[in-house]
């Protein structure tokens, strides 16, 4: 960020901010996680599972010529080369499958609260309406908020088979 003019910082918090542990960051980041999942802890199995089996998979091969207005969304993740232990900032990239428009927002970590206000902040910008979602098998996206979000607006939710990332739209 600071590299492309997007984050000025002093040289002794610059310098301070690179010497910082993941677990230093991880105990002062403790409250703000517990305020963005409102005190819920994760879910064994169950819930995930059920919304799995209500969503239906849509393959790549299964677009035929979609109104603008489906969008197939997923993370790409900013961690160091193939190391993905630990934290790091996702992109949460949102592709309209029919326009290409594309929008990228940042999240400090998964999450499917963060996810869901992120939907509803490009559904505001799109140029057509919302029509579909399509994602992989990730809880950020598989969870009870997403599901009944898109039940409750009439938003299409698809998502690709597990474990074959070559399937998505």
């Amino acid at each position: 960020m600071i590299r492309h003019g997007h984050l000025t910082l002093s040289k002794q918090l610059r310098q301070r901010v690179n010497q910082i542990s993941a677990t230093t960051i991880d105990r002062l980041l403790r409250d703000v996680r517990e305020r963005a999942f409102a005190g819920q802890r994760r879910r064994a199995g169950g819930v995930g599972n059920a919304i799995r089996r209500a969503v239906p998979i849509r393959t790549f091969a299964d677009w035929r010529d979609p109104l603008p207005g489906h969008l197939e969304v997923d993370f790409v993740e900013h961690c160091v080369g193939t190391k993905i232990d630990g934290d790091f900032v996702h992109s949460f990239v949102v592709t309209d499958i029919a326009t290409g428009w594309t929008e990228c927002l940042a999240m400090p970590y998964r999450s499917g609260a963060f996810v869901l206000a992120h939907i509803k902040r490009v559904s505001r910008a799109l140029p057509s309406p919302l029509r579909g979602i399509d994602c992989d098998n990730d809880s950020a996206f598989m969870n009870e908020a997403i599901f009944d979000f898109c039940k409750a607006t009439g938003i299409e939710p698809t998502r690709s088979r597990p474990y074959r990332k070559n399937h998505q739209a």
